[in-house]
């Protein structure tokens, strides 16, 4: 007889089974309702960590672009300042270099004055005077000094000032190439996407690098740049002023002093032209009484050959008459006559001969008077020479050399050409 097969295991009831499949609908309920809970909470976090990932980019966006306007801006005005600062130093640096062509030009000033004043030293004897001319000349050596000396002096605040703009200048270029490079990179940032190409994952990128700087730091630093530069070009005008007028008040007290100097020359010419004319004109009326004189001379050695021969005569006479005989030996008015009058030729004679020694004193008393006054022409037609030579030296100050052609000697009918070596202040 066939028997039914059982299989082994624990049996449940139908509720079991029913509450089993209650349970798993529940559960499937839950499960449901928990996912679209998840789902909608998703939703949310994506919509707003999208909103929030798109307003912050725009916020960086933006912050970047002001951040690149800010520092645009403080590049033009650095770049403004360069400009400026570039014009002051080719300014300045023409300044400077009028201030040592004036300064180059006083040594021709001061060469001139060296070569008149060792022109007057070969004067010679009494010509060798302190006279105004040479006060003149030693007043313009000392103002020709004290105006290189202030030249050099603006000469040198021009090149310190120099290199304090050109310091400013380095600043400033620094300054302004690195916000360049900001600039380049903060555009660069402004042009990143989603799909650049150049986009990666960093090392700490949000780390601070050293040699951070604070905001305030930064607009000190650049404002601290431009202020320095404005500060600099300022004293650099101010120094040009003062070096354009200082330019101005040397040549005119050069000029002044040149002027007075010449005036004093001219002068101290006209006087010696005076004096030669008075020398000349005194040794032709001194040659003219020693003409006189030796022909008086020349009388007076006649005449007292003369009175000799007179004498001679008397003497002869009275001789003779000694030999009269006897009684006709008498002291007759004859014998008296001719006795008075040897006397008298004997007076004549000393008379004629101490008037010819005195002549002959007076005669060479003029012989020495000329010879002094000849002697004196010398020198003053030699210091005459010498500051005609002064005055045509002189105007190597307000003509070029190389237009210079020296005046001719009236008295040597020489040239007097100007020296290629300029003399040299010992």
């Amino acid at each position: 007889m066939a028997s039914l097969s059982v299989k082994p295991g624990q049996r449940f009831t139908v509720p079991d089974w029913q509450n089993n499949s209650l349970l798993i609908s529940a559960d499937a309920e839950q499960q449901r309702y928990n996912s679209h809970h998840i789902r909608q909470e998703g939703r949310a976090l994506r919509n707003e960590t999208g909103n929030q990932a798109k307003w912050d980019e725009h916020n960086t966006r933006t912050r970047l672009n002001d951040r690149i306007t800010s520092v645009d801006r403080w590049r033009e005005a650095l770049a403004r300042c360069l400009t400026d600062i570039n014009l002051e130093i080719d300014a300045l640096t023409k300044v400077k270099e009028a201030a040592e062509n004036a300064l180059q030009a006083k040594n021709l000033c001061l060469d001139v004055a060296i070569e008149c004043l060792t022109f007057r030293e070969s004067r010679r004897d009494i010509d060798v005077v302190r006279d105004p001319v040479e006060e003149e000349l030693l007043r313009e050596v000392k103002v020709i000094e004290k105006t290189k000396k202030e030249l050099q002096q603006r000469v040198d605040e021009a090149f310190k000032q120099l290199c304090l703009l050109k310091e400013a200048r380095q600043q400033l270029n620094f300054d302004h190439r690195h916000k360049v490079e900001t600039l380049e990179l903060d555009r660069q940032c402004v042009s990143f996407n989603v799909t650049s190409g150049n986009i990666s994952f960093k090392v700490n990128p949000t780390r601070i690098p050293d040699g951070t700087t604070a905001l305030r730091e930064w607009e000190l630093n650049s404002q601290c740049n431009k202020d320095r530069a404005e500060a600099e070009m300022k004293a650099s005008v101010d120094l040009r002023g003062k070096i354009t007028l200082s330019i101005a008040q040397t040549n005119n007290e050069l000029d002044a002093q040149r002027i007075a100097t010449e005036f004093a020359l001219r002068k101290r010419i006209r006087d010696m032209e005076g004096a030669l004319s008075e020398l000349r004109w005194q040794e032709q009326n001194t040659l003219e009484e020693i003409a006189e004189m030796e022909e008086e001379i020349r009388q007076l050695e006649e005449d007292i050959r003369k009175r000799t021969l007179d004498l001679k005569v008397a003497h002869t006479r009275l001789e003779t008459r000694t030999y009269r005989p006897h009684v006709e030996l008498c002291r007759d008015q004859a014998q008296y006559g001719l006795t008075d009058e040897v006397q008298q030729l004997e007076g004549t004679i000393r008379a004629l001969q101490q008037k010819r020694t005195e002549s002959q004193d007076a005669l060479d008393a003029l012989y020495r008077q000329l010879h002094r006054i000849q002697t004196d022409i010398g020198y003053k037609t030699n210091s005459l020479q010498l500051d005609n030579k002064c005055m045509d030296t002189r105007r190597k100050l307000v003509i070029p050399v190389e237009k210079f052609e020296p005046e001719v000697d009236a008295v040597n009918r020489t040239r007097n050409l100007p020296r290629n070596s300029q003399l040299e202040l010992a």
